[in-house]
């Protein structure tokens, strides 16, 4: 599912064209002979119907505070059916190029360019985004374009066309991008790059593992945060707490989701050491909704949960099993943290103000919209279907469709043997507070690559960090806005052999440090001042 992102805002709105000519003494892609190039389908390995460039044009933009001046390049990639849309592609092309190229991924049902001038997710707010340290900067819009009317990426509409949905959900227009980009990267300064690099958050953290998984030669080093790797198995898990949102007086209302994280964060914060308003070991939260219950269970307000509010928030927080096969194998969906210290009231992204209805309220959850969508466009194709009428408990006629758009959706091969000798690198990372993708769920993953590999192999080129109080993507204001030098330190790692050791994350809105702990640590307070890293130790 989930929003966000493979690039973050970083002023890139102030772009403009720029009518001067190239810095004196810094090597200048050729933009001018990009304008109108065709690009030959057989410059990408997947059927296309080949590609061109739409634009060219040179252009200087605050990019971290520093001016770059760099060739935006705007390209259609061609569909083979000629009923699909294109994939909208994008390159920036840095004056004074380092050699190096990184692809963005995207966020919920795609639909639009990522910006280019931005940040790789949970990336530092002290050190320059890709592209002020002159990376050749790439992403698409997945191969469809947003409709105007949508709330940002909730429009699945593509998904009627086979071709579009196969370039979104099983992830063929991430090697499409590629290869048209690195072919326009060629022409541009005569060369490859030296290192090929991902980075993708949420959709773009799936999409990240999905390069590895399917081209294990095609990135040198990826960046997964937050990853909706089991789709399919997210959109049941979110349709089943559709079903229980929706029937009467089992909605928490925003009082009652602020009641619930206030008294998780009370019961749980100090079980690192310190009072910081951050849980920091969430495996030690236990918490019981039921010490909130309303006198004889009924709601009485505010100040406590009914039995039916009780029972939502215990099935949100609870792992749901479907009770059939489905083609990709999976069984279950965990919960989400909410009785171990996520926020349900995230802006946007959270469980919304209203309960689930037909026609789907856009202030309802986001998971909830992006249920209804997939219901609507992936399921049954049928735009007016009323999504609340699908059981994920049991679909009856609709299993197995169900069943076929797991092995699209569900991206669950965990053999990462070939990126692994290729000697490719991951950082995984994922926020302990996550609220739209379950971190459990991510654990498993890596989990599954441990038992695949061997403890030592997947050491060898894996590093999988739980970022304590973080949540989706630093929306809205987090117990713990993380930040972290990922970038640099896969750098290290793939360029000059180095694994990451020591690493820190920051918190960008309450200016702290804390280790980043790689799992299953957690970072327990030990002495000092509570604001700095070096007053922890990652324990287990």
């Amino acid at each position: 599912m989930a929003l966000l992102v493979g690039a973050t805002q970083v002023l890139g709105a102030g772009a403009t064209t720029a009518t001067s000519a190239a810095p004196p003494g810094r090597p200048a892609p050729a933009c001018g002979g990009l304008d109108g190039m065709e690009i030959p389908a057989s410059a990408m390995s997947l059927p296309t119907g080949g590609g061109r460039v739409e634009s060219a044009s040179v252009r200087a933009g605050l990019v971290g505070g520093e001016t770059i001046t760099y060739c935006q390049v705007d390209a259609d990639i061609l569909p083979v059916d000629p009923s699909a849309p294109a994939i909208k592609t994008r390159v920036a092309l840095p004056y004074d190029w380092n050699g190096k190229a990184l692809m963005f991924g995207g966020g919920g049902y795609s639909g639009t360019i990522p910006d280019l001038t931005g940040n790789v997710p949970f990336g530092p707010t002290g050190q320059p985004a890709p592209l002020a340290r002159r990376y050749a900067t790439f992403a698409s819009d997945s191969g469809h374009q947003q409709s105007p009317t949508a709330p940002p990426s909730l429009d699945g509409s593509f998904g009627m066309n086979d071709e579009a949905l196969n370039n979104f959900a099983a992830g063929d227009a991430l090697k499409k991008t590629r290869d048209a980009s690195l072919f326009l990267v060629r022409h541009a300064y005569g060369a490859n790059p030296a290192e090929v690099y991902f980075a993708g958050g949420s959709t773009g953290g799936r999409e990240a593992l999905v390069v590895a998984q399917r081209w294990p030669t095609a990135f040198d080093g990826v960046i997964s945060a937050f990853p909706a790797w089991n789709n399919l198995s997210e959109m049941l898990y979110v349709g089943h707490l559709a079903q229980v949102l929706s029937r009467p007086g089992a909605f928490p209302g925003v009082d009652k989701q602020a009641l619930l994280y206030d008294r998780v964060v009370q019961a749980c914060d100090g079980l690192d050491g310190v009072k910081d308003n951050v849980v920091s070991n969430p495996g030690s939260c236990h918490f019981d909704p039921r010490m909130l219950r309303c006198p004889n269970g009924t709601d009485a307000g505010p100040a406590c949960l009914s039995d039916a509010q009780i029972g939502a928030v215990t099935a949100m927080s609870s792992s749901f099993r479907w009770p059939y096969r489905i083609a990709s194998g999976e069984t279950e969906y965990p919960g989400f943290p909410f009785l171990s210290g996520a926020d349900m009231r995230t802006p946007f992204l959270g469980f919304g103000t209203t309960a689930p209805a037909d026609p789907m309220p856009v202030t309802s959850g986001y998971g909830m919209q992006f249920w209804d969508q997939w219901v609507k466009y992936f399921l049954t194709r049928d735009p007016h279907h009323n999504s609340l009428t699908v059981d994920p408990g049991d679909p009856g006629k609709w299993l197995a469709r169900i069943s076929g758009l797991s092995t699209i959706q569900d991206r669950n091969d965990t053999d990462l043997g070939a990126f692994a000798r290729a000697g490719g690198k991951l950082i995984l990372l994922h926020g302990a507070a996550d609220e739209l993708v379950a971190p459990r769920s991510t654990t498993d993953y890596y989990q599954r690559v441990r038992a695949t590999l061997g403890a030592g192999p997947t050491h060898s080129f894996l590093r999988y960090y739980v970022v304590a109080g973080a949540n989706h993507a630093n929306f809205g204001t987090p117990a713990f806005a993380a930040a972290t030098d990922s970038l640099s330190a896969l750098e290290r790692w793939v360029e000059g052999g180095e694994p990451p050791v020591g690493q820190v994350v920051s918190d960008a809105l309450h200016h702290r440090t804390r280790p980043l702990c790689e799992y299953p640590g957690w970072p327990r307070y030990r002495a000092g001042d509570p604001d700095s890293a070096s007053s922890f130790v990652c324990a287990r």
